[in-house]
């Protein structure tokens, strides 16, 4: 064999227990997210207050979407915002900074 060829990987078996359990997990976690933006969008959470302490089921959600289910909040508000405090789309909440955590709950708790 030669040092160029690459050799095909795959992925580990996983289990039909495993798969389900995943599945589960996977289930749980947007019924949750679900149920967050239907309070958000309420106003009976604030913003704020997810971002400053967000559940372990939002760590892997992106910003812009906790943005968008804001009250008054479209794709044109929440980009701005993003970029007012210089945070990519495609972060998610629990690969936010300090410093961009910060920025965020501040402009979010001046509108």
């Amino acid at each position: 064999m030669t040092t160029g060829q690459k050799i095909p990987t795959q992925a580990p078996l996983r289990s039909l227990d495993q798969r389900m359990e995943a599945l589960r997990r996977a289930n749980a976690v947007r019924v949750e997210r679900a149920r967050l933006k239907r309070e958000l969008k309420a106003g009976d959470v604030s913003a704020r207050e997810v971002l400053t302490r967000p559940p372990e089921y939002l760590m892997t959600a992106k910003v812009f979407d906790v943005l968008l289910s804001l009250p008054k909040f479209g794709r044109v508000k929440a980009t701005r915002c993003l970029n007012q405090c210089r945070i990519s789309q495609s972060k998610t909440v629990g690969g936010l900074s300090e410093r961009q955590r910060d920025e965020l709950v501040a402009l979010l708790g001046a509108r």
